[in-house]
């Protein structure tokens, strides 16, 4: 049986596609910190894991894809804006 993944796609690996990603992930209630392991993410509403094994390998390619073409500051700094809105916090223009 296959099951669809709740992980968006990435459609190209540039800033403004990881930004893009990111903001899909928060709409999707999925946002986490790109430095943290996916794999230790536990909704704390239910004590359980957020994402599937299945799920980390994907968002571990996916991370992974993206680091090596706009690399690891430019791949925080697009998470960044996704992540302020997150929390309520306006960023100036």
């Amino acid at each position: 049986m296959l099951t669809q993944s709740r992980i968006p796609k990435l459609y190209d690996t540039t800033f403004d596609g990881a930004l893009l990603w990111f903001s899909q992930m928060e709409c999707s209630n999925l946002l986490f910190h790109p430095e943290d392991d996916p794999a230790n993410i536990i909704r704390i509403s239910s004590d359980e894991r957020l994402f599937s094994d299945g799920e980390v390998i994907e968002l571990n390619f996916l991370l992974n894809e993206l680091e090596q073409e706009i690399g690891h500051e430019k791949l925080i700094e697009a998470a960044y804006p996704v992540f302020m809105n997150a929390c309520g916090i306006q960023l100036d223009a």
